[in-house]
């Protein structure tokens, strides 16, 4: 706790305006000594602001709140933006107390995405000390953005004492200010920041902290009124902020509602994760914070989609607001402070997290400067010492140079004699080694069939005769180079899959390695749609022709990763990418409540049935376990050694879709291009077509009976939608895999 009286300022540079609160201790409460809401010139993140312009405005603000405000005396305690951090919370093995931070530094460098010496980090103890397991959460932030935001104070002689995260500020704002939201056992509050940019939503419970930034905020309202509107940024926001009074308010708030739903949809969905993750903890209400909330009927609009209340706070309940502060000019802004006041009560003591991301090298100059009135007496003891020592150097040196020889010649033995010893050893380990080299070289031949048959299974789930009979005719068609046959089935209604490109990795532990193929932590592979975009081509591959298949079952690219494999979790990490002709993807790759119908299983509902006869829990089992059962051959093979893994969790499992168009980001390999001077397509636009039935593909614009090109009320484009993509990655746990070192088997 802080002593009495004493004072610290709370800084956020944010990208609208510089928020900056002093908070004085007063016994056990807290008191409000100053604050500031300084505005730039421009917003920092709106559309023209150059960098240098932005550090402009940035230092103009500061400069502002050093000349209205006296912070020398006081701690500063400045906050950096949760898209920049990194936070996770994990419960640690059952160890002695005093050995939690050694084994807190072993899990931060498995859960941190980064280089550790990249990374400035922190961690904090959650749980009660020696009280049941033990519960900690780790903080990072790359160390170049910690530099960049110091630089801003440091070009002011302003010395930072603490660095924190926008969403811990927030969890230590609602943890003091409300803890009737917080201290419930089953039971959690969000907060939900509306920044400029970004949305900080943050779950906070009595034993539980989670948190996600949302890519949207206040601009992607202005965004959308510049792009309805045809308006520069600076006018768009003028329109918003002015948008209840305007007499355009209908048709300025119809170009909003697109943002309205998409936002709304992002937290009910980041909600709905949370719940999905911790089924035993239900979130009650929402802090809605931050100056989006003025937008006027946002709230109640994420109100009625979440189908929980929302409270917009217009007080906080604990802060008291010191003599000489205007309370009514500190009430206006009070949805903008939160992140201020849980820094505040950092700084003062009052925080239930106090990490701090500060570099340990500025800390420890801190630390020093403030003791360096001792440091001057002991240096002029240590000076005195040194000028009694210097005389006896000089003495010893001159005798230490006398035996020069005889140094010499004593090295040249010792030398000699562990060259000796060395080759001695070398020869003696070379039969070892020698056996080593044979065994590796034979390594991977013990499950050379392995990845054939991945390849083989994967392939087994996408339509075909068996999995879709009632199409048999189109895939018979499609083998004999049928067109004409082909042709006959309405695009739309053919049940077709054509893969472009797949990738196979194999990993010794599934729960450790992203979709890319790589280890969590390693340096991730690009795979899917960043290593799969369109371009402009004259040709392309024929359908079904697998391309870029990377197929390995070898050691990791991070070396420090090759660790044992841990035979329940080991498989393979498996990217699939192609496009459909088929109306409905969803349909026809996940559809969702089709346990009982085998005729509406998609590509994914027969991934998750891999191995069902093997598996007594198995929600499939009752369709195949008869011998008889005409739904057997739907399966793609029920005693199969592989088993999809982690179809619920987001780190394992991904489908993207899109529809295929000209210019589009997508897989490569879908179509070919075609243009009106090849003479096979009418005049009009590039497109991409079928090369087997010269069908178009990719999505056209609809034209009326005069050619002219169809346009929407907003002015847009209207199309027609042919075929679509889909990018899909997931994970195979290899049921029957050895204990095998990965380390061991080359590629």
């Amino acid at each position: 706790m802080a002593p009495y009286g004493a004072a610290v300022w709370a800084i956020e540079i944010g990208s609208d305006s510089l928020k900056a609160l002093r908070l004085g201790a007063a016994g056990q409460g807290v008191v409000v000594l100053g604050f500031a809401n300084i505005v730039y010139g421009k917003i920092l993140a709106g559309s023209g602001v150059s960098a240098t312009e932005r550090d402009e405005l940035i230092a103009l603000g500061l400069r502002r709140l050093l000349r209205e405000n006296s912070i020398a005396k006081d701690r500063v305690i400045v906050s950096v933006p949760s898209q920049t951090s990194f936070a996770r919370f994990v419960n640690l093995p059952p160890v002695e107390e005093k050995k939690i931070p050694q084994v807190v530094r072993l899990e931060a460098g498995m859960q941190i995405p980064f280089d550790m010496s990249e990374v400035q980090w922190d961690w904090q103890l959650m749980s009660e000390p020696g009280v049941g397991q033990a519960r900690v959460g780790i903080f990072a932030i790359k160390s170049e953005v910690v530099a960049k935001e110091l630089e801003y104070f440091g070009n002011e002689d302003v010395p930072v004492s603490t660095v924190q995260m926008v969403p811990m500020a927030l969890y230590n704002y609602l943890e003091y200010d409300r803890p009737d939201l917080v201290n419930k056992e089953k039971e959690a509050a969000a907060v939900l920041n509306i920044g400029t940019e970004a949305t900080d939503l943050v779950v906070c419970g009595k034993s539980t902290v989670w948190q996600r930034c949302i890519p949207m905020g206040g601009n992607s309202f202005t965004r959308a009124i510049a792009d309805a509107f045809k308006l520069n940024f600076e006018k768009a926001e003028k329109l918003k902020r002015t948008a209840a009074m305007s007499k355009y308010a209908r048709q300025v708030f119809q170009a909003m509602r697109p943002v309205f739903t998409d936002f709304a949809s992002e937290v009910q969905r980041s909600l709905g994760f949370f719940s999905s993750s911790q089924p035993d903890c239900k979130v009650t209400g929402v802090i809605a914070l931050g100056g989006g909330t003025r937008l006027r009927g946002l709230l109640k609009y994420l109100g009625q989609t979440l189908q929980l209340p929302i409270e917009k706070p217009d007080a906080f309940k604990r802060l008291v607001v010191g003599d000489g502060v205007s309370a009514a000019q500190f009430g206006q802004s009070v949805v903008e402070f939160a992140v201020v006041y849980g820094l505040g009560l950092q700084g003062l003591g009052q925080a239930r997290i106090d990490s701090n991301l500060l570099p340990r090298a500025v800390a420890s100059s801190m630390a020093l400067a403030s003791k360096a009135k001792y440091f001057t007496f002991a240096a002029a003891a240590l000076l005195l010492t040194v000028a009694l020592g210097i005389g006896r150097t000089v003495y010893d040196s001159a005798k230490y140079e006398a035996q020069r020889d005889v140094r010499q010649r004593i090295a040249n033995v010792i030398r000699d004699a562990e060259d000796a010893e060395r080759k001695l050893s070398a020869e003696e380990s070379r039969e070892d080694s020698s056996k080593q080299v044979i065994s590796t070289a034979y390594k991977p031949l013990e499950y050379r069939e392995v990845i054939p048959e991945v390849v083989e299974t994967v392939l087994s789930v996408l339509p075909n005769k068996q999995n879709n009979p009632s199409q048999a005719a189109l895939y018979d068609a499609f083998d004999r180079g049928d067109v004409a046959a082909v042709r006959q089935i309405p695009r739309t209604d053919r049940k077709q899959v054509f893969v472009t490109a797949m990738t196979v990795d194999y990993s010794g532990d599934l729960t450790m390695t992203s979709l890319g193929g790589r280890p969590v932590g390693g340096g991730a592979r690009a795979t899917g749609m960043e290593a799969a975009v369109e371009a402009d081509r004259d040709g392309m591959a024929p359908e079904m022709h697998i391309q870029g298949m990377s197929l390995s079952m070898g050691q990791p690219s991070d070396a420090g990763a090759a660790e044992a494999a841990v035979p329940e979790r080991c498989g393979f990490v498996v990217t699939l990418m192609g496009y459909t002709p088929y109306r409905n993807i969803g349909e026809l790759m996940d559809p969702v409540g089709v346990h009982d119908d085998p005729n509406r299983w998609g590509v994914v509902t027969r991934l998750q049935i891999l191995g069902a006869l093997a598996d007594a829990n198995s929600p499939y089992l009752n369709a195949v376990a008869d011998p008889n059962s005409p739904y057997l051959n739907a399966l793609a093979d029920p005693n199969s050694p592989f088993e999809l893994f982690g179809k619920t969790q987001i780190e394992h499992f991904e489908l993207q879709t899109g529809q295929v168009g000209v210019g589009e980001p997508m897989p490569a390999g879908v179509g070919m291009r075609k243009s009106p001077a090849d003479g096979q397509i009418p005049a009009g636009e590039d497109v991409l077509i079928d090369p087997m039935t010269k069908e178009v593909i990719s999505k056209v614009v609809l034209k009326d009976e005069m050619g002219r090109e169809k346009l929407d009320n907003r002015g847009r484009k209207v199309y027609e939608v042919n075929d679509h993509w889909f990018v899909l990655k997931f994970k195979l746990r290899w049921r029957e895999a050895p204990g095998v070192d990965t380390a061991q088997v080359s590629e």
